[in-house]
């Protein structure tokens, strides 16, 4: 993780010179800001901030050095629980047609999407509260 801080920064810093010179370049080459590149690479440059900083702070408050860092590691150092996943549960496939749905409204016509809004809705919910009814009930 380290190494990936570094190459961000890096990154950034990169972004920012070339910000410059692009925004430099375009008043030499035709008299005025062409402001969609400037924005587009400064942005850029603002993203790796973003994530350069998120990785900081990840580091700076995990506790530790994690087995992935450590060049001495083996497999299993690594292999601790992910969660858990039912491999039953029928919800994720409705909410991901509900949500296939109201994409291909956006692209197609928004009264789609209208009638995908329930249908995620109800696949969030029902995978939410799948272990709270029937024969899984807490």
């Amino acid at each position: 993780m380290k190494t990936n801080i570094i190459l961000l920064w890096v990154l950034t810093a990169y972004f920012a010179v070339l910000a410059a010179v692009y925004t430099v370049w375009a008043l030499i080459d035709t008299g005025e800001v062409e402001w969609v590149g400037t924005l587009a690479i400064a942005l850029s440059g603002a993203l790796t901030v973003f994530i350069a900083f998120f990785l900081q702070v990840v580091k700076k408050n995990q506790g530790g050095e994690l087995p992935e860092d450590r060049l001495d590691a083996e497999i299993d150092d690594g292999e601790a629980e992910l969660g858990f996943f039912s491999p039953w549960s029928w919800w994720p496939i409705f909410l991901a047609a509900g949500a296939g749905m109201a994409i291909l409204g956006l692209a197609v016509g928004v009264w789609v999407a209208l009638y995908a809004v329930p249908l995620v809705l109800i696949g969030l919910v029902g995978w939410t509260y799948e272990y709270y009814r029937g024969y899984f009930a807490r």
